[in-house]
């Protein structure tokens, strides 16, 4: 029985705060998203994992896969998602039915610590029961309460159960239930068990684990990363300088920052010449001492011909993430006459800020002339300066 995995991380998480979604702030180096892929890249029962992922977040997505480990051809290209979760379940669903599988686990990208023996006991589940959700004895007793917050009743806590993902599900009649919910326009269900239990699936409850904690709240956030020991890490400081410059051509746009801009000159560049990005791709590497962008991404290579820049940033954060840093500030000055950067400064730190994984706080845009000297100066071509600040953990010798 083949085994698709859903992770669905197209949320906002508001409740967490900060200005990353929750399922991408960093735990011990990567994206909590990283860690929910990984553990299912490397579950055995599991054929393959489809991202939902909400469409403002590609580029963070990109930087989030770009060291993952694991089983990496089992990843699949992710779909975007819907406004509500159930929402992106289906379309995930829906994307799953062209491809193919007869059970699948729904997970939340927010739960990062899922166990390999919790992914078995799912799978297990659902080939048993067809419908089938992890759940815990709650610690505390819970209390039903009125609109004054009165007792009401004290349920017996022996039967009542925390419901965690992966839940689990025989293929075709959830797909089924989630097409009569959206046919009756039913968008409430806050998990995929509550909405096979409103379409008349017998849905089983297996043993879930206390472990597998749900990242909502910003204290969530600070008690994974004590768990993960990232906060006793000692990190020290380290800086980087990137540089780089492109020939003018003909053409009707540049690419500045990741944004494209309309010009009256194009680029001359073997990718898309985006000069801020590689500047900045640069600057990270330089500081990890790890080489520089034509290392990794050799201009000769057919592969890196016309190539989107924000992979190149993307791999340089996420080899920040890898080594168990964080970046916490970068800073590019363009060199041009033209086009002007001010109207766009604030789209291109946006951007800039997504790929890398970072508040947009923490990235800074700049622009000068050279005074008409110089090939710059003369129209002749475009360059731009970076420096990233990083920290990373102290190696010991």
């Amino acid at each position: 029985m083949s085994v698709a995995a859903i992770i669905v991380a197209a949320g906002r998480g508001s409740r967490a705060g900060g200005e990353i979604p929750k399922q991408y702030r960093l735990l011990d180096g990567k994206p909590a998203v990283t860690h929910s892929l990984e553990a299912m890249l490397r579950s055995g029962p599991v054929d393959s994992v489809l991202p939902v992922i909400h469409p403002d977040d590609r580029s963070r997505f990109a930087g989030a896969i770009a060291g993952i480990s694991g089983s990496r051809e089992r990843l699949r290209e992710p779909v975007t998602g819907g406004e509500t979760r159930q929402e992106s379940v289906h379309r995930g669903l829906e994307a799953l039915a062209r491809k193919g599988a007869e059970l699948v686990l729904v997970h939340d990208a927010a739960r990062p610590f899922v166990t390999p023996g919790l992914i078995e006991r799912a799978v297990a589940a659902g080939r048993a029961e067809g419908a089938a959700v992890p759940g815990i004895v709650p610690a505390d007793t819970i209390k039903i309460v009125d609109e004054g917050s009165r007792v009401l009743n004290t349920p017996e806590r022996a039967r009542l159960r925390a419901i965690q993902t992966p839940q689990a599900f025989a293929f075709g009649p959830l797909l089924e239930a989630h097409r009569r919910a959206a046919a009756a326009e039913l968008r409430s269900f806050s998990d995929d068990g509550a909405l096979a239990e409103w379409a008349g699936l017998a849905v089983a409850v297996f043993e879930g684990e206390a472990s597998n904690l749900k990242l909502t709240y910003d204290a969530d956030m600070a008690d994974a990363e004590r768990r993960l020991g990232a906060a006793s890490s000692v990190l020290v400081s380290r800086m980087g300088i990137g540089f780089d410059v492109h020939a003018l051509a003909e053409g009707d746009h540049v690419w500045l920052g990741g944004v494209e801009i309309p010009a009256e000159r194009g680029i001359m560049a073997h990718s898309d010449g985006d000069v801020v990005l590689h500047a900045l791709t640069d600057s990270i590497l330089g500081a990890l001492a790890e080489g520089d962008i034509g290392v990794h991404f050799p201009p000769g290579d057919p592969r890196w011909r016309d190539a989107s820049s924000d992979r190149f940033l993307a791999f340089a954060a996420e080899r920040v993430r890898h080594r168990g840093g964080v970046i916490d500030h970068l800073d590019a000055t363009v060199l041009c006459e033209a086009p002007r950067i001010g109207p766009h400064r604030e789209i291109i730190r946006e951007t800039i800020a997504c790929i890398a994984g970072i508040p947009t706080s923490a990235v800074s845009i700049k622009a000068t002339t050279t005074e008409r000297l110089g090939f710059i100066g003369r129209g002749e071509g475009i360059a731009a300066q970076a420096i990233a600040s990083v920290r990373l953990p102290v190696e010991r010798r």
